[in-house]
C-alpha cells in the first residue's frame, strides 16, 4: 500500500530509545500502529512525514538503571523466616533500618 507521508506519525522518545509510528490503513481506515527502531524513525522523519517526542515518566527511567537482582529462592524464604523468629535479630534488622548508621548486629547479617 503506498499513501502520503502527511498521513504517517511519529512518536519517538527524547531519550533516543524505541518509539512508534502510525497511519490510518487507505484500506479499512483503521488506526495503525507499529514499534520502531530509532533509524527506521528518523528515516520516516528525514522522508517529512510529522513527530512528536515524548518522555519516559521517571519511575520507568529509575525502574531500569536499578540493579537486577536474583529472584528469591525458598531458600532465602526459609532463611528470613528463620531470621524474623530470632527477636534479637528481628530488633538489630530494624534498628539498622532506623538509623542506617549503627549497621545492625552481627547477628542480624
Amino acid at each position: 500500500m503506498e499513501f502520503p507521508t502527511t498521513d504517517v506519525r511519529v512518536h519517538a522518545p527524547e531519550d533516543g530509545g524505541a518509539g512508534t509510528y502510525a497511519f490510518s490503513c487507505p484500506g479499512c481506515r483503521s488506526t495503525v500502529v507499529r514499534t520502531a527502531e530509532r533509524p527506521v524513525m528518523d528515516l520516516l522523519i528525514a522522508a517529512g512525514v510529522a513527530f512528536t517526542t515524548w518522555r519516559r515518566p521517571a519511575e520507568l527511567v529509575e525502574r531500569e538503571s536499578e540493579v537486577r537482582e536474583e529472584p528469591l529462592t525458598h531458600n532465602d524464604l526459609l532463611t528470613f523466616h528463620e531470621q524474623i523468629a530470632d527477636d534479637a535479630v528481628l530488633e538489630a534488622a530494624l534498628a539498622a533500618i532506623i538509623d542506617p548508621q549503627s549497621g545492625g548486629s552481627e547477628a542480624a547479617r
